[in-house]
């Protein structure tokens, strides 16, 4: 939610004043926010133009290709499109109405193994452990490694993670392998669908997975954003062989500060 706040921020700084000059300018305000964008495109729609001397904009549209938000991260498609804008230009920029906006990201396969290699989520990794599965245990997560993580997008609409635990100091790994299918019930919850997991061939007990599985959803609420007005949904899921597509509506309340 971080990254989209810091994007829409700047789509926002395009209706103020300091934006008139051309969507080029926009253009060049949304490349900043990457390390590198293979492919850019920004267009403000205000009629009448001078409108946007008042902080009001009827609608913004991005369209971005291999955007890097990180060395070695990349996503293969971004798009944006928001309803009308309407800033508060005095002192620091706030929203005058809501905010709403249109959402489209799509990531490959590909790109995400090769992120999965890259320095900066490898010494994530290194970092997290097993945090995932004991949160609440900073010194268990610190006494292992993992190593080697990939991820596969199955043709049943399933995906497959594998990685390699490794103790500190021990020079035995721990081959892990888990799939599961994906739902976002209401677009609001993230579900687990069938999930097994394997540790050196030998199967989870699947009582196990179920009770991991159960907790999932009210531990990934979207609806938890609404405490700050934020309000998120996924309104669409594609998964083939070669990527991900999620499709998602956002809208920030007004009197929302960027």
């Amino acid at each position: 939610m971080q990254f989209l706040a810091g994007l829409l921020s700047v789509l926002i700084a395009i209706v103020a004043p300091a934006g008139l000059v051309l969507e080029q300018v926009a253009q060049r305000a949304v490349r900043s926010q990457f390390k590198q964008v293979e492919h850019l495109r920004v267009r403000v729609d205000s009629a009448p133009s001078y409108q946007l001397v008042n902080g009001r904009a009827d609608r913004v549209r991005l369209a971005a290709r291999g955007l890097y938000p990180l060395d070695g991260v990349r996503l293969e498609a971004l798009e944006i499109e928001t309803d009308l804008i309407a800033v508060e230009l005095q002192k620091s920029p706030q929203l005058k109405q809501p905010l709403r906006a249109g959402v489209r990201l799509v990531v490959t396969a590909e790109d995400i193994n090769r992120a999965l290699r890259s320095p900066t989520v490898v010494n994530q990794l290194r970092q997290l452990g097993i945090g995932a599965l004991s949160p609440n245990d900073a010194q268990q997560a610190e006494r292992f490694l993992v190593l080697n993580p990939r991820v596969e997008f199955l043709r049943d609409r399933r995906i497959r993670l594998q990685a390699a635990l490794q103790e500190t100091g021990d020079p035995e790994q721990v081959e892990v392998v888990v799939e599961f299918g994906l739902a976002f019930p209401a677009g609001r919850q993230v579900q687990l669908l069938q999930p097994k997991a394997s540790l050196d061939g030998q199967q989870v007990p699947p009582e196990i997975m179920t009770t991991i599985a159960e907790g999932i959803p009210d531990r990934l609420d979207l609806r938890q954003l609404e405490r700050s007005g934020i309000i998120l949904r996924i309104l669409n899921y594609q998964l083939d062989p070669k990527q991900l597509e999620m499709a998602a509506f956002v809208q920030y309340p007004k009197g929302q500060k960027f």
